[in-house]
């Protein structure tokens, strides 16, 4: 006899509707489970066994076959536990086949037949309405997560006995504790004030710019000058996410473990900030099987912040460059490639020298210079003409004025976001640090001497034709906040100045 039910095998952020097929065939009792299953859905068969027995319900003494098709789609992770046990019982009769082949079945199954939440159910249960499969069975603790995707029929359910008795079995459904969702969930809680920073008139200057255009940051200075304080700030300014982007970073959060479904979808953009011991893996992701998004990732439409930043290794540091370019990270391993979104902002810190006294009254460095040249040549010159911004950070006055407010900021950014909104409408940018310097460019080409000095400063080796580009995007941005057309002249110079940390403009 055959059963046949639905899942959903997620490659990165995208999933993939898969059959779940049983035959059963008058042999000798095994259980055999095709389909290129990895070691953890191996494991299905005893799971998917004992729960069956748990329940109450009588395991099948014949030889089954359980075929995940596509065959040729790697399949990952114990969230076919409850399909292929659903799919088991249609074929041995135990359950109404159509009622089965009518749902999708999510979930993994406990020895005692609980059914325990899985990662990922919000773009599981996503790719499944959009392949026309809106019926979908989850366990109660991913319920709220799935009840997130608009058009889904979500039943709930806390054991197996309760999905067969919902199938026409003819079983009593026990009163069982629902399993509940342990997970490590990023906080949401307000974001610091911009009002908390004293004095750094140039440091908050070059905050706004960087938050209204979308543009990479880099601050240099002495310990205590308040860079940290500055780029935890620096989401408080960003816009709230539109609607298709706060289920994109939602979906990354719930692969990665770090959503609370209580909390509705992620709305307001991430802050990641990991510490400089870690591994390059945990930055773009990693993982045995389909590698799981890492922190550059996670900080999908927000900020990726690296404190103390020559602290990383350059194996963390390169791997940035692709993101950065590129807005998404590739990630290849011999179980299968995932394709993750990664379009952050990178905000960087770091001294300016190890001991951080190489500037400042009163300070005495004690580096010697090789020992500087090692420390900020961590930060490559490829990494670094990637970043728009470069600030250098003076010590802090203990008599620093107090500045705006991050709602007063914020409205600016907002201001200046919708014009380039609005600007590049119709195509696939949204903020000036998107747009290619081809573009830029073709519309300025009517007075090239908006870009005379951009020419001097390539001529000079000052700037790479990329870092040309990049000050270019700062202009339109400083125009932006401005509430002008276009950038002039001393917006492209005063952009070159905070490119090049205020040396060689």
């Amino acid at each position: 006899m055959l059963g046949r039910t639905r899942a959903v095998a997620l490659v990165g952020l995208v999933g993939h509707p898969v059959d779940v097929e049983s035959h059963l065939a008058p042999s000798l009792p095994g259980f055999t489970l095709v389909g290129l299953p990895d070691a953890s859905l191996a494991e299905a068969r005893d799971r998917v066994r004992a729960a069956v027995t748990s329940s109450g319900l009588a395991w099948p003494t014949r030889r089954i076959t359980v075929n995940l098709s596509p065959a040729t789609l790697p399949k990952t992770g114990s969230s076919f536990d409850l399909a292929v046990a659903v799919a088991t019982l249609a074929g041995a009769g135990l359950v109404d086949a159509a009622s089965v082949a009518a749902w999708v079945h999510l979930g993994e199954l406990g020895l005692d037949g609980r059914l325990r939440p899985v990662r990922g159910v919000l773009p599981c249960v996503a790719a499944a309405v959009a392949a026309g499969h809106p019926r979908v069975v989850v366990p109660r603790g991913n319920a709220v997560e799935a009840c997130l995707v608009p058009g889904a029929q979500v039943l709930a359910a806390d054991s197996l006995a309760q999905v067969a008795a919902h199938h026409g079995a003819e079983i009593e459904v026990p009163d069982v504790e629902p399993v509940h969702d342990v997970r490590t969930a990023t906080s949401r809680g307000t974001a610091p004030d911009l009002v908390d920073v004293l004095g750094q008139e140039d440091a908050r200057h070059g905050l706004e710019v960087a938050a209204a255009g979308g543009h990479h940051l880099l601050m240099v200075g002495p310990p205590g000058a308040g860079k940290t304080m500055l780029a935890a700030r620096l989401p408080g300014l960003l816009p709230d996410l539109s609607e298709p982007d706060a289920v994109e970073v939602t979906a990354v959060h719930s692969v990665a473990g770090t959503f609370d479904p209580a909390q509705g979808l992620v709305r307001r953009p991430p802050f990641e900030d990991p510490h400089h011991t870690a591994t390059p893996a945990s930055i773009v992701g990693g993982g045995s099987g389909t590698p799981r998004p890492g922190a550059a990732s996670r900080a999908h439409r927000g900020v990726l912040f690296l404190d103390e930043a020559p602290e990383f290794t350059s194996g963390v540091l390169q791997t940035l460059r692709q993101p950065l370019e590129h807005g998404e990270l590739v990630l290849h391993r011999a179980g299968g490639t995932a394709r993750y979104p990664a379009r952050f902002q990178l905000v960087l810190a770091a001294n300016p020298c190890p001991c951080g006294n190489a500037v400042g009254k009163g300070l005495t460095c004690t580096c010697r210079p090789e020992q500087r040249r090692r420390y900020f040549g961590k930060l490559s010159g490829p990494l670094l003409d990637r970043v728009d911004l470069q600030l250098e950070v003076p010590a802090a006055r203990p008599a620093g004025a107090a500045g705006e407010a991050t709602v007063a900021v914020a409205a600016r950014v907002a201001t200046a976001r919708l014009a380039q909104l609005a600007r590049w409408r119709g195509t696939a940018w949204r903020t000036n640090a998107e747009v290619p310097g081809r573009e830029l460019q073709a519309r300025l080409r009517a007075d090239r001497r908006l870009v005379a000095d951009l020419d001097r400063a390539v001529d000079r080796g000052t700037l790479s034709l990329r870092g040309a580009d990049r000050v270019l995007r700062v202009a339109w941005t400083l125009a932006d906040l401005e509430g002008r057309d276009g950038p002039r002249r001393t917006d492209v110079a005063h952009a070159l100045v905070l490119r090049t940390r205020g040396h060689g403009a």
